[in-house]
């Protein structure tokens, strides 16, 4: 007896020790909330319930200026950073598109690997930040000066075009939903300067039928104004005809288009929106 106790003190005191530690923690531990309040809709938690799990910490980005780019957040997919074309591809190829000044840039007409630039990453419900310049000094009009797109999930455009006092058609200017919605309000700087937009989009979803059961909605802001309000899209990008959805998976790559015109991209990155729990 007197040697079984000598060999069970030790790890009892250490049990004990362990036991006061977790204790002390729960005293230390901060009460907040209440389980005295009414459920919210669903039956899980209550109103200001403090066992309601914390939202995940994210470290916000910096603001870009006109000679810097600035720094994603922490939880986004940084597809370009200025430095190389890694995460991108024309047709599975290497772009031919260039790297110049911490951008990545259109190349001209003919040039090989040329055209529409993908992403590698594929994206469904997400924000979407870019940054575009468009050339300086300006050439052509309307349709043909600046022109390019973000086109979201490779198929639903939001335009990129030179709209500073340049007149075109209201759904393809700067910031519209191509051939579908002009954007509120034209807030585009002059040519050559730095222009953001900030993309708010959920994936349209279709039945086993393949009809759609929720349409795509876009949200942008163009350089920090509100110009497309959860709209809903008719489909994808169509020129000169309506557009009409065809059944898609749940993803799909950002690109941006080569329409020839010298159009400059930085600061490119998106974050995945999650659904609530």
């Amino acid at each position: 007896m007197t040697i079984r106790r000598t060999l069970t003190l030790p790890a009892a005191a250490v049990a004990l020790a362990a036991l006061a530690l977790i204790a002390r923690a729960q005293q230390d531990k901060p009460k907040v909330g209440f389980q005295d309040t009414p459920m919210l809709p669903g039956g899980k938690w209550h109103v200001h319930d403090g066992e309601r799990p914390q939202p995940p910490v994210v470290t916000p980005g910096t603001a870009s200026t006109p000679e810097a780019a600035g720094k994603a957040p922490s939880d986004a997919v940084v597809l370009f950073d200025g430095k190389d074309l890694s995460k991108w591809q024309i047709h599975g190829k290497e772009p031919g598109w260039k790297v110049e000044d911490g951008a990545m840039v259109v190349p001209p007409s003919g040039t090989p690997n040329g055209g529409t630039i993908t992403s590698k990453d594929e994206f469904g419900d997400c924000q979407i930040h870019v940054e575009f310049a468009t050339p300086d000094p300006p050439q052509g009009r309307d349709q043909g000066r600046g022109n390019s797109g973000v086109l979201i999930m490779g198929r639903y455009e939001v335009q990129v075009l030179d709209s500073f006092e340049n007149l075109t058609y209201a759904d393809g200017g700067a910031s519209a939903v191509y051939g579908q919605h002009p954007p509120q309000v034209n807030a585009s700087r002059p040519p050559g300067r730095w222009q953001t937009y900030d993309i708010i989009f959920h994936a349209p979803k279709f039945k086993a039928d393949g009809s759609v059961e929720a349409p795509a909605t876009i949200t942008a802001l163009h350089n920090g104004v509100l110009v497309q309000d959860h709209v809903e899209l008719l489909g994808p990008m169509a020129f000169r005809a309506l557009a009409r959805y065809s059944p898609h998976g749940p993803k799909g790559p950002l690109a941006f288009q080569d329409h020839g015109n010298p159009v400059r991209y930085r600061n490119i990155w998106v974050r995945e929106i999650k659904a609530p729990e």
